[in-house]
């Protein structure tokens, strides 16, 4: 431990057909390195099966055990990229004694994304949306708002507000290469292709609003652990149990979690920490076939102590318990003749979130056969949490391909990636 490798990152092709490929990370540590990491191999639609972390406080070594899933190709070669640019340079481990103890020295500020507004129009269909949606996650523009309408002669009127990973969207090749493969999907009834830098209003706009109907937050912001749920629930088999022990190790304290297993979890149990400032010092996860997970973390605080205080015990172990039992809020509910879809996905403290999320509601909508009549996403603050918040307007042919419970159960499926 402490001693670099050649490669921060190594990623090993499967041993066999069946099996697992293995991701290696070898790094400088810093608090919420393991969000970051889940959050990049989430995005490439991967499942962790397994994992091992381990520090010194000053260098970290990970190995995850990932599986392709939704029979979307994995880029290999851009994934490691990304990977490596979640992790700190090697030249800042350089005259750290412990970072555990120091968790200042990497800490470093994140300048926010350039926002740039992407509008076209076309001719309305069934699956659109998602197409679009899916174009864009390979193209690596992050969706941060969208504002999707369809007019009364079937056209589709798209306002997408987006931000590129890779920092180039401001260069004309980067701009005709969104707009050919837009094209290349939609055929000729697109129109109008246009991205242009969003000006500060509009930027304005998209940071967290605290005004939030209250109709929509007391439907779908009911947070509190439910022993009794509707009949047929996809949560219905999940019951999460999360136990504290500070009795195993001299300056260290066990978290044990075990529950359902479901896409993202790593990441949602990542985050959770990451925001409680909370640093892991050793740590595995199991999931089985079964579609069970284990988790066992060894872990301590900002200031290099153990969690002793029983109230941010309590705290800590709810918050991980309603990541989850329900990491993603998910109804639907009557607009007079109509239906909208709410779905709510909780913000880091850093301001990032789940990845793919709109990617697989579109999705599960397609596959139900549901038109999308308006669409909005927006991040609002709901209690002492930051929320980015998907209101869809569904098309009112709707109760002929699904009922509303069928429609809930198809999207939270969808998000959990259960079967």
């Amino acid at each position: 431990m402490g001693v670099p490798s050649d490669d921060v990152v190594v990623i090993q092709a499967p041993e066999m057909a069946g099996k697992p490929s293995v991701i290696t990370i070898s790094c400088p540590d810093k608090t919420g390195l393991g969000c970051d990491l889940c959050r990049v191999i989430l995005f490439f639609g991967l499942s962790i099966v397994r994992g091992d972390v381990s520090t010194d406080g000053k260098w970290c070594y990970i190995v995850f055990w990932v599986e392709e899933t939704g029979g979307r190709p994995t880029r290999w070669g851009l994934l490691k990229k990304r990977l490596l640019a979640a992790c700190p340079a090697v030249s800042a481990a350089s005259g750290l004694y412990n970072y555990c103890y120091r968790p200042q020295e990497l800490m470093v500020e994140e300048q926010p994304p350039q926002v740039f507004l992407l509008k076209f129009s076309s001719s309305d269909r069934m699956g659109l949306l998602h197409d679009v949606t899916q174009v864009l996650s390979e193209l690596e523009l992050t969706i941060r708002r969208v504002k999707v309408s369809t007019t009364p002669d079937g056209r589709v009127m798209d306002l997408f507000f987006i931000s590129d990973t890779r920092e180039l969207l401001h260069t004309k090749r980067r701009k005709e290469e969104a707009c050919e493969k837009l094209r290349a999907v939609l055929g000729d009834s697109m129109t109008n292709c246009e991205i242009e830098p969003a000006n500060s209003q509009i930027i304005v706009c998209l940071k967290a609003s605290p005004f939030l109907p209250p109709a929509i937050t007391e439907e779908l912001f009911n947070l509190e652990l439910s022993e009794e749920l509707p009949v047929g629930s996809p949560f219905s088999l999940n019951n999460p149990s999360v136990t504290m022990d500070n009795s195993l190790s001299p300056s260290h304290t066990l978290i044990q979690i075990l529950g359902r297993d479901h896409k993202g979890l790593l990441y949602d149990v990542m985050r959770t920490l990451k925001d409680y400032n909370v640093q892991i010092c050793y740590g595995r996860f199991h999931s089985s076939q079964d579609g069970r997970c284990e988790i066992d973390l060894f872990v301590m605080q900002m200031d290099g102590k153990k969690i002793i205080d029983q109230s941010k015990q309590r705290a800590l172990c709810s918050h991980l318990r309603m990541e989850l039992f329900r990491p993603l809020q998910v109804t639907v509910v009557s607009r007079g003749p109509d239906m909208e879809l709410l779905v709510a996905n909780p913000i880091e403290l850093s301001g990032k979130g789940r990845p793919l999320v709109f990617y697989d509601i579109t999705l599960a909508l397609k596959i139900l056969q549901i038109r999308i009549f308006l669409a909005e996403i927006g991040r609002h603050v709901v209690g002492d949490r930051e929320w980015e918040v998907y209101r869809i307007l569904l098309c009112d042919d709707f109760k002929l391909r699904a009922s509303q419970n069928k429609i809930i159960e198809g999207v939270t499926k969808m998000l959990m990636g259960w079967e």
